[in-house]
């Protein structure tokens, strides 16, 4: 395997990166799910309820993301649950994801004028009502711009699978380099590889934030 071309390399990079962007997918689509449902509970105003989803924000949010995917890949087998990397990948870039924008998405309710409750309030809408027809519409468009920015994070988080076994963009590029020893253009690929992949992002996170803050200012 060391009479590998920098083509050859650069094709089994591609073919990892897919594993990368399939990864990010599930964690924003998971996360997403996840983050909404609690935000909405966190709207709710239950006690209880609230103080569970601030333990588990600051518990996702406190701790390396690479200590978690050990305690899922390495914890859970202790109790029996077998988990292959791909799963212990999906579930804690999904829980992480979830805790963070629980915080961005709840950010954004909270930017919403106290006038806009109120206003909805006078109409006679209901806490539901007031909440989907006039806050969370506003909200939106407010999150887009740190959600996507969000999405960067996520993506380069990815990264971290490698050490569980899962065979994305990082791993793939560890193993070529063991085969061929040829550490620079292997891991130069890599890095641009990722930089393809989050620089789209991170210029669509900017425009949309400045196009928020010219609309802001009319």
């Amino acid at each position: 395997m060391n009479d590998f071309t920098l083509w050859d390399m650069a094709s089994n990079l591609l073919l990892a990166a897919r594993w990368t962007i399939l990864l990010s997918f599930i964690a924003l689509l998971g996360g997403g799910s996840v983050g909404l449902l609690l935000l909405a509970l966190r709207l709710a105003g239950l006690r209880r309820v609230t103080t569970v989803i601030d333990l588990y924000i600051e518990l996702f949010q406190g701790t390396p993301l690479l200590m978690q995917l050990f305690m899922v890949f390495f914890g859970l087998p202790l109790f029996g649950i077998e988990v292959s990397p791909w799963l212990a990948a999906g579930v804690t870039l999904t829980l992480y994801t979830a805790a963070y924008l629980v915080e961005i998405w709840g950010g954004c309710v909270a930017a919403v004028s106290r006038g806009q409750w109120n206003a909805g309030a006078s109409l006679g809408m209901t806490y539901l009502q007031q909440l989907r027809e006039i806050v969370l519409p506003q909200a939106l468009r407010i999150a887009i711009a740190p959600t996507v920015g969000f999405l960067v994070q996520v993506v380069k988080s990815t990264a971290l699978t490698s050490i569980i076994g899962l065979t994305e963009l990082t791993k793939v590029g560890n193993m070529l380099t063991n085969s061929t020893f040829r550490p620079f253009p292997i891991y130069a690929m890599v890095a641009l590889l990722y930089f393809l992949m989050c620089f789209p992002l991170t210029w669509y996170a900017r425009k949309l934030e400045k196009n928020h803050q010219r609309n802001i200012t009319r």
